[in-house]
């Protein structure tokens, strides 16, 4: 996720203090990552330095110096062009997940036990998706159903590598 785009599109409804933008990130993106001051204000200064952001205002309090931040034309556009940008799809090449397979194998270990447990670890958090889902609101709804649709064919897949895993033991040893 770009963090400096997300701030971005969340000025665009008008401005904000640093602290006015982590609550807003958090409650719509970062539920489950919650993003730290630190990353807030870096991001900032970095918006500010490229000319996307601008300070509207600096309130002065007891504390330390509160800066507003606004959006600028050059920020509305940046946004703009990234929200148009499609996502590269994730194809997984690189998978964790098969190498221990493959490994397994390899090392004369049972694989398929390997894949049992990694079966009941996806269907615990699947079990845990669906009942944040069911409690949540439709945002939650909506990213527990992308991470349920990724974990069921991570499913699929544990199933046809578990067919297979004859064929691909020949494949792979010696």
């Amino acid at each position: 996720m770009s963090i400096g785009h997300t701030l971005l599109g969340l000025l665009e409804s008008g401005p904000r203090h640093g602290y006015d933008l982590k609550r807003a990130f958090d409650e719509r993106f970062g539920h489950d990552r919650p993003l730290h001051y630190g990353q807030v204000y870096s991001t900032m200064s970095r918006l500010l330095k490229n000319g996307l952001v601008e300070v509207d205002g600096i309130e002065h309090g007891g504390g330390p110096e509160r800066k507003r931040y606004a959006i600028t034309e050059a920020g509305i556009t940046d946004v703009e062009q990234w929200l148009g940008q499609p996502e590269k799809p994730e194809p997984y090449l690189q998978s964790v997940l098969y190498t221990k397979v493959v490994l397994a194998l390899m090392t004369g270990r049972d694989a398929a036990d390997l894949l049992d447990v990694q079966r009941a670890e996806h269907l615990r958090l699947m079990r845990e998706l669906t009942q944040r889902k069911r409690a949540g609101d439709l945002s939650d709804q909506l990213i527990c159903d992308h991470a349920l649709f990724h974990l069921e064919a991570d499913l699929r897949w544990l199933e046809l590598t578990a067919a297979r895993l004859g064929q691909l033991a020949k494949a792979v040893t010696p």
